[in-house]
C-alpha cells in the first residue's frame, strides 16, 4: 500500500524502499535536517570518490599512453550511470517487483514518478526519515562506482565503444538485481509489529529473506564489481606483452591522492549508509578509520617480508583493501573488530594479486578482483563474526524490542553471510558474462594489437596526458 503522501519504507543494510505502512497504522515519519545535512555532505563524499577519487587511482596505475582512456571511461560510465538511475535504475531497485519482487524491483518510479520534494523514505529507525531525493541521489552514486570499478579489470585493451555498451546493459542485468535482492524490505516500522513478520520475511529481496547483513555494498558493490571486472578480463583477454614485459605504474603520485580521496569519500559511503547522523554513524566512521589502517599495515608488513622492500604501491592498496573488507561491516562491527578485518584481509588479497594471478594468468589490469573480489569476500563473511555482541559487535537491531541487540549465533549468521556471497558471484558472474559477450560481439571488444601499442589515449581520443 501506499500512503497518500508517497511515503517509502527504508531497509537495514544499506538500505531499501519499500511501500509504506498505511497512514491509519502509524504517524508519518518525521524529517531531521541533521539527518538530511548529514546525507547531501554524504552523497557528495561519495561523488567526489569517483571523479576525482578513483579516476586518479586507476590513472596512476596504468601506463602514460592510456591515462585519457581511463579517465575517459570512469566519466562516462558514471555520466551514463547516473542518467539510467533517474530512467529506470531506481525503480529497478527499490520498488516492489510482484511476482519477481524476490529479484528485481517494478518501474513504478521509473522516471522517478511521483518523487518529488514532499515525498520521504524511512531510515533504520521507526518514525525517522529522510526525503527520497536524497536517497535517489545516494543510491545513485552506489550504482555509479560500482560499475565504474569495473573498468580497472579490462583497462588498456578494451574499446570505449565496449565500454558504452558495459555501462548500459551491466547496471540493468547484474547492479539493479543485486542491489534489489540485498537491499529490499519492508522496513523498521513494518519489522517493529510482529504481526508483520511473515509478510515481512515472504516481501523482502532473496539475499535480504537469507538474513545476511550488508551494511555499505560488500556484495553489491565490491564482489559485484569484482567478479564482472574478472569476467571481462578473461573474455576480452590479456594485454598484449602481458607477462612478457613490465607494465609499472606510470604515476604512483596520482595513485597515492586517489587513494586518499577513496578513503575520504567512503566515509560518506560507510557512515552516510546508516541514513541518519547518530551513534552508527559515528561507529561506521571510526570503523573506516581503522580497518584501511591496518590493512595497510599488514599488507606492507607481509610485502617487506617477501619482497624485501615495503612499496608505496603495497601501502594504497592495503589501504582500499581495508576499505573494502569493512564495508559490509561498518555500522556493525567494534572498532576493533573493524581492524581485525583489515589486518587479516590484506594479506589474502595480496596473495590474490600476486600468486593466485600467476597461476589462473588472467590478466585484471588494476587487480579488481584481487581486492574488491576477495576483500569483499572476505569482508562479508567476517561480518558474520565481528556483528557478534559478545565480541563487543553492534548486533542487529530487534525493531520488535525496541532496539535490543540481537545475534543469531555463528554458524546462522556466517551460514547467511556465505549465501549471500555464493549468489552474488554465481549472478554477476553470468549476467556479467552476457554482458561482455554481447559488448564484444557488438563492438570487437578490445582495440587492435597496433592501437594497444600506440597507446589508446591517442587513437580512441585522439588527445594525450603529457607532452
Amino acid at each position: 500500500m501506499r500512503s497518500s503522501h508517497g511515503v517509502g519504507i527504508l531497509v537495514g543494510g544499506l538500505a531499501a524502499l519499500m511501500p509504506a505502512v498505511a497512514a491509519a497504522q502509524t504517524q508519518a515519519p518525521a524529517v531531521d535536517k541533521g539527518d538530511v545535512a548529514w546525507m547531501l555532505i554524504s552523497t557528495g563524499l561519495v561523488v567526489a570518490m569517483i571523479l576525482p577519487g578513483l579516476a586518479l587511482f586507476y590513472g596512476g596505475l596504468v601506463r602514460a599512453k592510456n591515462v585519457v582512456s581511463l579517465l575517459s571511461q570512469v566519466l562516462v560510465v558514471t555520466a551514463i550511470g547516473m542518467v539510467l538511475w533517474l530512467f529506470v535504475g531506481y525503480s529497478l531497485s527499490f520498488t516492489d517487483g510482484g511476482a519477481f519482487n524476490r529479484f528485481i524491483g517494478g518501474f513504478d518510479k521509473a522516471f522517478l514518478a511521483g518523487v518529488d520534494p514532499s515525498t520521504i523514505v524511512e531510515t533504520f529507525s521507526v518514525g525517522v526519515a529522510i526525503p527520497e531525493l536524497v536517497f535517489v541521489a545516494f543510491q545513485m552514486t552506489f550504482a555509479c562506482i560500482t560499475a565504474a570499478l569495473v573498468l580497472g579489470g579490462v583497462a588498456e585493451r578494451v574499446k570505449f565503444s565496449a565500454v558504452l555498451v558495459f555501462a548500459i546493459a551491466w547496471p540493468l542485468l547484474v547492479y539493479y538485481p543485486i542491489a534489489h535482492m540485498v537491499w529490499w524490505w519492508g522496513g523498521p516500522t513494518m519489522a517493529s509489529d510482529p504481526a508483520n513478520a511473515e509478510a515481512l520475511a515472504a516481501s523482502s529481496g532473496l539475499i535480504w529473506s537469507f538474513g545476511a547483513l550488508d551494511f555499505a555494498g560488500g556484495t553489491v558493490v565490491h564482489i559485484n564489481s569484482g567478479v564482472a571486472a574478472l569476467v571481462g578480463a578473461i573474455i576480452l583477454g590479456s594485454r598484449s606483452g602481458y607477462r612478457r614485459e613490465p607494465m609499472p605504474p606510470h604515476n604512483l603520485t596520482y595513485t597515492l591522492i586517489g587513494a586518499g580521496l577513496l578513503w575520504v569519500g567512503w566515509f560518506g559511503f560507510n557512515a552516510g549508509s546508516n541514513l541518519e547522523a547518530n551513534g552508527y554513524a559515528a561507529l561506521a566512521l571510526l570503523n573506516t578509520i581503522v580497518a584501511p589502517a591496518g590493512a595497510a599495515l599488514s599488507w606492507m608488513l607481509v610485502e617487506w617480508a617477501t619482497k624485501r622492500k615495503p612499496s608505496l604501491l603495497g601501502l594504497a592498496s592495503g589501504a582500499v583493501t581495508g576499505l573494502v573488507a569493512v564495508t559490509p561491516a561498518a555500522g556493525f562491527a567494534s572498532p576493533v573488530g573493524a581492524l581485525i578485518l583489515g589486518l587479516v584481509a590484506s594479506p589474502i588479497c595480496l596473495f590474490a594479486c600476486s600468486a593466485l594471478k600467476n597461476w589462473l594468468r588472467y590478466d585484471d589490469s588494476l587487480d579488481v578482483f584481487g581486492i574488491h573480489g576477495v576483500g569483499g569476500i572476505v569482508g562479508a563473511i567476517g561480518t558474520g563474526f565481528v556483528v557478534n555482541p559478545a565480541w563487543g559487535g553492534a548486533g542487529i537491531i530487534d525493531y520488535a524490542a525496541g532496539g535490543a541487540a540481537v545475534y543469531p549465533g555463528v554458524v546462522q549468521q556466517v551460514t547467511a553471510q556465505l549465501k549471500a556471497v555464493v549468489v552474488t558471484v554465481a549472478w554477476s558472474g553470468v549476467g556479467s558474462a552476457i554482458v561482455w559477450y554481447a559488448a564484444k560481439a557488438l563492438t570487437g571488444g578490445r582495440v587492435s594489437k597496433d592501437v594497444e601499442s600506440e597507446g589508446l589515449d591517442y587513437s580512441e581520443h585522439g588527445e594525450v596526458s603529457y607532452h
